[in-house]
């Protein structure tokens, strides 16, 4: 175990990882048209539980943690019930497709705030989190998430749409 670190803030960073690496693989699955089941389930309860296990964490009155918290919920239910309840039909695709990405990125975004704010190196460039490093490197990952999630909802369009465009090139 990290040093200073309790078992369940190594629980809750462990189950922040996974949903991360997961997230990107259905990310990228969701580019190239690929559903990838297994990783989907993998992704969205790893999320779901890293944001619920982040409201347990002692907190005095409402911070910008509780409100990404809390938006990312949102998120995460919308893409679950496109995902399952739904089952991707019509337009309940693009909502699956947006709402995941958001979830993924909320995840990367509060680990970039995490890092600055408990790697010594980081902490010394931004250590209100408010300084220029900090704010450039969370702009370069947000534009870097809105070109994923442009190219996921392109990717990952209805199967029969792709069929029809296919054929047509191929006359």
């Amino acid at each position: 175990m990290i040093p200073g670190m309790t078992g369940f803030t190594l629980f809750h960073v462990d189950l922040s990882l996974v949903g991360i690496v997961s997230g990107l693989v259905v990310v990228l699955g969701l580019i190239s048209g690929k559903n990838r089941g297994g990783w989907t389930a993998l992704f969205l309860s790893t999320t779901v539980a890293t944001s619920v296990t982040g409201f347990m964490f002692p907190y005095h009155g409402f911070t910008p943690a509780i409100g990404v918290g809390i938006v990312s919920l949102v998120a995460l239910g919308v893409a679950i019930l496109a995902r399952y309840r739904h089952h991707l039909a019509r337009n309940w695709r693009g909502k699956y497709v947006i709402t995941a990405v958001i979830a993924l990125y909320f995840n990367v975004f509060v680990l970039i705030a995490q890092l600055f704010e408990k790697v010594p190196a980081l902490h010394a460039l931004a250590p209100k989190g408010s300084e220029p490093p900090f704010v450039v490197t969370e702009i370069i990952v947000m534009v870097i998430f809105i070109a994923l999630g442009i190219a996921a909802v392109k990717g990952f369009r209805e199967p029969t749409a792709v069929v029809r465009e296919q054929s047509a090139r191929a006359a």
